[in-house]
């Protein structure tokens, strides 16, 4: 390609960026297979395949960043749980646009299936008892995904970075616990200013002290 195409400017930037700072291009690869995928596929049959897209569409951002700390690739592993949790989180948040705009559904077609649930459903003006059941069992497996995610903080090495990965795990499990009680078919299901202010002083606290 011709360096100086306008078409590819951003993405010799962003090789040119990873030259610099020594970040695998693998992450940006994985973010454009992601995008990929979302042009074409509409439904996920399992929770496993739906994690598959995560960890091409949310885990390479975490990933990206511990690498531009210069952290420990032993870490991405945590860093994963987090970046995925985040990933379904959005998309049970989204649910009901997601499908009437895009007609993409990131649910477990499977659990879809077993629960009754169907894709109709997401067009209701509330949480059919199928739907219900499917978000819970996605909110269970991201609850499963915290135990990895919420030792991220304590093994990063740089401070700043710590605090930060500290409120956005402290962010996560509110999250959960508002979409565990509400329902986001019914309306947005989100953090409130309170929210953001009460976990971003006690992920700053916990962070500070490598908690």
């Amino acid at each position: 390609h011709n360096i100086d195409d306008p078409a590819m400017e951003k993405s010799y930037a962003v090789a040119e960026s990873c030259a610099e700072t020594g970040v695998p291009i693998q992450h940006s690869i994985d973010l454009i297979h992601a995008f990929k995928k979302d042009a074409v596929k509409r439904r996920y049959d399992n929770w496993d395949e739906l994690i598959g897209y995560c960890n091409l569409s949310a885990a390479p951002v975490g990933r990206f960043l511990l690498d531009l700390h210069g952290e420990d690739p032993a870490k991405y592993r945590s860093s994963d749980a987090l970046s995925n949790v985040l990933q379904v989180l959005n998309h049970l948040q989204d649910m009901r646009e997601d499908y009437r705009a895009l007609d993409r559904i990131y649910l477990p077609g499977d659990w879809m299936a077993v629960n009754a649930a169907t894709a109709e459903d997401l067009l209701a003006t509330e949480l059919s008892p199928g739907l219900r059941a499917v978000m819970d069992l996605c909110l269970d497996r991201c609850e499963g995904l915290m135990a990895d995610a919420r030792r991220l903080s304590s093994e990063l090495a740089d401070r700043r970075f710590r605090m930060e990965a500290a409120i956005i795990v402290r962010l996560a499990d509110r999250l959960i616990v508002l979409l565990r009680n509400g329902d986001p078919i019914a309306g947005r299901v989100g953090l409130t200013r309170r929210d953001f202010i009460s976990c971003g002083l006690r992920g700053a606290c916990a962070g500070l002290i490598g908690l």
